[in-house]
């Protein structure tokens, strides 16, 4: 979340999601800062330009929506909605082992960032390094969800960058 927009408690919110539908009145989502976090319902929203102007019930004015600056809005598990086929949540494959073909460890999952070259993993290397690994077809062969487990197929010298 950015900052107070206007004087009746809207924020300006940069969406990192793939489902900006999720942002409508009623929905619950939870803000959080640091170690603080609390829940907040949508009371209304609308586009403005690249970002959305959202404001939440009780939150009435530009002061009480300046406490909310700086901080990120999340989806509560039990109102997440279930990631399409082939689609993949970036906390849901967090800690997932990345493997070459031979079943070799290559790292770690710590994230799936979405940017504008498209979608990357966060992999910590068993060697204490983190490399950023682009996330389709061709580099990732296969996915095992009930294994926690990513087959790799990187470029040469990627891992060790």
């Amino acid at each position: 979340m950015r900052r107070p927009h206007g004087l009746g408690g809207e924020v300006s919110v940069d969406p990192l999601t793939d489902f900006p539908d999720r942002f409508r009145p009623g929905a619950s989502l939870l803000w959080g800062r640091g170690e603080d976090e609390r829940p907040l319902v949508i009371a209304s929203v609308r586009p403005h330009a690249a970002r959305w102007l959202l404001r939440f019930e009780g939150i009435d004015d530009a002061t009480a929506a300046a406490r909310l600056a700086g901080g990120e809005l999340a989806v509560s598990e039990e109102d997440a909605v279930p990631a399409p086929e082939g689609f993949f949540y970036s906390h849901a494959i967090r800690g997932w082992r990345c493997e070459d073909g031979e079943g070799r460890l290559l790292g770690i999952v710590e994230g799936l960032e979405r940017t504008a070259a498209g979608p990357l993993l966060t992999v910590a290397t068993p060697g204490g390094r983190e490399a950023l690994v682009p996330f389709v077809e061709g580099i990732v062969v296969s996915i095992d969800e009930p294994a926690r487990r990513i087959v790799l197929d990187p470029p040469e010298g990627l891992f060790e960058l």
